[in-house]
């Protein structure tokens, strides 16, 4: 692959918070930004310098795109496949289309982890309230539904803890094509951040320890804890034949239960990633810096720890108006993601702080 240089311009479908980090570590390396998406505006809108306004079905718009840049990426994985296909006619395209179908579809991306070898929690396809029965009997009554696709933070999910919760759980996902899975008992939840080259080199960050608040992640920390980090030479090696098997470049997550039987694979996410958010200042490179680095095919940045650890904190919906207390303390590192409304439930921004 030749070298993309700063000066060139990066592509970048999805214009949220992830994208203008990415934004800011491309400016920061002298590369220019342009966001396409679909909607009129977004986070990204004020650091990018260029935003095309256009649908993901759209050929036509998508090809002008590729056109006026040297490499697109994505923020995040719900954007047919078939559009980034679309993009690699006209340029390069990292990560590639295989990623987003992988992760996009949750019964194919289990499929994809066990045929790896990997372990993750008893599931069942359902495509009917008959199906779900049966998976219930397969899996067992203690379990959670989720729509096939789409759905993230929670979204799209319905628990059930007796058989007769099948009725109510299959309503709740709008009687979606679902996947049942069973629960996994676990003390704890991580995440594995790698970022690969496209020479196939690869670097890990620390794995921090994830807690979630009502299906949204709230912190994570690092380091992680005996228990993950007994676990996490498992699970990177994991994620590793994962990105290989991909042939992924780019920053790529896994997340992990970690369980008495090893870590129990969960999801994937083809991008950066929320709980890699703390590597902006505990990392010696972010996982934006070394996005932008593989997908321009420039060497790859240390991931080590820059200070003894980090403890990032997500902040909520009315959590972002607390600015003025958390600046406040000289230590917090604050990023507020310029979104105008604060809804229950939205990321709004996130807060760092460095253990010396």
């Amino acid at each position: 692959m030749t070298t993309i240089a700063p000066g060139s311009t990066i592509g970048i479908l999805g214009g949220g918070q992830l994208g203008r980090m990415i934004a800011i570590a491309a400016a920061q390396l002298g590369y220019r930004t342009h966001i396409y998406a679909p909607e009129e505006s977004g986070p990204a809108a004020d650091v990018s310098p260029r935003w095309t306004r256009g649908a993901y079905e759209d050929p036509q718009a998508l090809a002008a795109f590729a056109d006026g840049v040297d490499v697109v990426t994505y923020e995040f994985e719900n954007i047919d496949p078939s559009a980034v296909e679309v993009l690699a006619t006209h340029g390069l395209v990292r990560p590639g289309a295989q990623a987003l179908r992988v992760a996009q579809d949750r019964l194919a991306e289990k499929r994809f982890v066990c045929d790896l070898g990997g372990l993750t929690a008893p599931f069942a396809p359902v495509e009917s309230l008959d199906d779900l029965e049966a998976a219930i009997e397969q899996v067992g009554s203690r379990a959670i539904l989720k729509t096939n696709r789409m759905g993230y933070d929670g979204k799209g999910q319905a628990r059930l803890s007796e058989p007769g919760d099948a009725v109510g759980a299959w309503n709740a996902i709008g009687r979606q094509s679902a996947i049942l899975e069973g629960f996994v008992t676990f003390a704890q939840e991580f995440s594995v951040i790698l970022v690969r080259g496209h020479d196939g080199a690869v670097r890990f960050w620390d794995s921090a320890a994830n807690v979630h608040v009502d299906g949204i992640l709230a912190t994570s920390t690092v380091p992680a804890g005996a228990l993950i980090e007994g676990q996490v030479e498992q699970a990177r090696a994991m994620a590793h034949k994962i990105a290989d098997a991909l042939d992924y470049v780019g920053v790529l997550t896994c997340e992990f239960f970690a369980s008495a039987d090893g870590p129990v694979f969960n999801e994937m996410a083809p991008r950066v990633h929320n709980s890699g958010h703390w590597t902006i200042e505990g990392a010696v490179t972010s996982q934006f810096e070394n996005h932008v680095r593989a997908i321009c095919g420039l060497p790859l940045g240390d991931t080590a720890l820059a200070a003894k650890g980090a403890a990032m904190r997500n902040l909520i919906g009315d959590d972002a108006h607390d600015w003025q207390a958390i600046l406040s303390d000289p230590a917090n590192h604050l990023h507020l993601y310029g979104k105008h409304e604060a809804r229950p439930g939205r990321k709004m921004g996130h807060v760092t702080r460095l253990s010396l």
